[in-house]
């Protein structure tokens, strides 16, 4: 028995059954006498006893309970402020507790890793019931883990409430762990974490100057080094930002005809109701006259961020209008891939045979074995009708009122435009090498993308030639950077003019293996534990949370 249910410092005497189908474990402390608290004077005079009940770990599917006789001692120091005190199973049970510290420990293990909420519906049916608010007082009162000094650190920022407040997050590379969590991102608050731990000989970041600040102020003898992806991610915006004012006239230049076309598909949508067409240009005018105002206002000379907050537009959006150089339409959305898609051809060639009525076409593709409906025919034909269908509701005069195919051929828009330059010639599809070959008609146009090109290739081969010497790494960058401080586009110019002033952690992140990628890692995996506490998470729960995970 003793073996079976294992009691520190106790000694079970019977095991009984109570209400619930739980288990009694009915025992006694083991020894003849106590020391007492205050005084720390050995006594063995008994001055009287009562029963202690805490819950224990379950036995066998079956919640246990302890009983538990404790005793009193009367203390024979005269000048002890104390009567009596009562013996404690230290290794057992902590002071005033209702349940053992074994019975804790598995129960804030559970708290910990599935949240309160979650942790309560999962410890109810393994026998260890408890609310989800005594989870939530376990995992604040469980010690944190020592700190282990980190050599190497990864620094990034997180979303408390996105938009609003952000906090830090600090990772050991090394050993592949969060060191800590801060809540802000300020340059006060990393400053004074890194004086705090000194030995740090490498931190990788983004590229914040904000942290650029910090760690030149608390770590100045650590090497920074940015991190490689936030360098393609901000190359990729400036291209974005420059295609957003010059994407009115790249949309005017022609189409280049495509040596490999792809399958026949649908590249507009079938015609909206009035009330939808209603609806889009009156967002259009809205759009306009913000365009128009943020113009307005930046050629002034008005700060954008005193135009965000005055006009009450995102800030993101008053930046793409003020590059702007005429107002940013829309890029058309090309409709997904349809089941329609397969007859296209057939049915194409059946409208230029003269076969308008499309009952009759869609038998004849139901035949071949097309499993939609005949409105899909209905809508197509719609737009292509040369004269008004007979049974229509309305009658139109004759010619083509309407056809996709008078249109110019739509232009992806600057972000979708900003990807393609942004990948590898050899990863583009005919379709994306003819976009980006309709662009590059262009002379300034030309130029971006291949200077971006160009950086994306540094950054991915980490800046080395091949045959290169060590010394001589970063030559491929360096000649990047001066050809795109002089290529005459001011974008270009000023991201260039932003990495010069960041060379010494960019040349670090193209000679260096470490990079930011764990710190992103322990984001998502913070952001779960976040979203795991329906609102409860405040950052000194966060916190522990983050820090006890493994």
């Amino acid at each position: 028995m003793e073996t079976l249910y294992s009691l520190p410092g106790c000694r079970v005497e019977r095991v009984t059954h109570g209400c619930s189908a739980e288990v009694v474990l009915v025992g006694r402390i083991e020894g003849t006498g106590a020391r007492c608290p205050a005084c720390q004077m050995p006594s063995s005079s008994v001055h009287g006893s009562y029963v202690r009940r805490p819950a224990d770990l379950p036995c066998a599917g079956h919640a246990v309970q302890l009983e538990l006789r404790v005793r009193r001692f009367c203390c024979r120091n005269p000048e002890c402020s104390r009567r009596t005190f009562a013996e404690r199973p230290v290794r057992l049970l902590s002071s005033r507790a209702r349940r053992t510290r074994r019975l804790a420990a598995a129960q804030c293990s559970v708290g910990v890793t599935t949240g309160a909420e979650a942790g309560a519906r999962l410890l109810k049916p393994l026998a260890m019931p408890t609310s989800p608010d005594t989870l939530l007082r376990l995992i604040r009162r469980a010690p944190l883990p020592l700190p282990s000094p980190a050599r190497v650190l990864g620094i990034d920022d997180w979303a408390l409430r996105k938009g609003r407040t952000y906090g830090s997050i600090l990772v050991d590379l090394e050993v592949h762990r969060v060191r800590d969590v801060l809540p802000d991102r300020s340059t006060p608050t990393v400053s004074a974490w890194l004086r705090r731990h000194p030995g740090v000989e490498v931190i990788a970041r983004d590229r914040s100057t904000e942290y650029a600040r910090a760690v030149a102020l608390g770590a100045p003898d650590a090497q920074q080094v940015a991190d490689r992806w936030h360098l393609l991610l901000n190359g990729r915006q400036t291209i974005e930002r420059w295609l957003t004012g010059a994407h009115p006239r790249l949309r005017a230049l022609p189409a280049v005809s495509k040596e490999d076309a792809p399958p026949a598909r649908r590249h507009a949508s079938f015609p909206r109701a009035h009330t939808e067409v209603r609806a889009r240009e009156e967002s259009r005018a809205h759009r306009i006259a913000a365009y128009e105002a943020v113009r307005r206002r930046y050629l002034a000379g008005e700060p954008l961020l005193r135009i965000s907050r005055t006009l009450r537009l995102a800030r993101g959006t008053v930046r793409k209008y003020a590059a702007a150089e005429s107002f940013p339409e829309r890029a058309a959305r090309v409709p997904g891939a349809s089941i329609l898609d397969p007859y296209l051809e057939y049915l194409t060639q059946r409208h230029v045979a003269g076969c308008e009525n499309a009952c009759a076409l869609w038998r004849e593709i139901h035949a071949q074995g097309f499993h939609g409906t005949s409105r899909q025919v209905h809508r197509w034909l719609q737009t292509r009708r040369t004269t008004p269908s007979r049974f229509g509701p309305r009658r139109y005069p004759g010619g083509n009122w309407w056809s996709p195919d008078a249109r110019p051929d739509a232009l992806a828009s600057p972000k979708q435009l900003a990807w393609l330059c942004t990948k590898t010639p050899s990863g583009l599809t005919s379709t994306e090498a003819a976009t980006l070959a309709r662009i590059e008609q262009d002379e300034e146009a030309a130029r971006v993308v291949a200077l971006t090109r160009r950086f994306c290739e540094v950054v991915r081969s980490r800046g080395v030639s091949h045959g290169a010497t060590p010394t001589k790494s970063c030559w491929p960058f360096e000649a990047w950077l001066g050809e795109a401080r002089r290529c005459g586009v001011r974008a270009v110019e000023t991201f260039a003019e932003g990495l010069e002033q960041d060379g010494a952690a960019i040349r670090a992140a193209l000679t260096t293996p470490w990079s930011n990628a764990q710190a992103e890692g322990q984001i998502t995996k913070l952001k779960l534990l976040k979203r795991q506490m329906y609102g409860r998470a405040d950052f000194d729960l966060l916190r522990h949370r983050v820090l006890l995970t493994v």
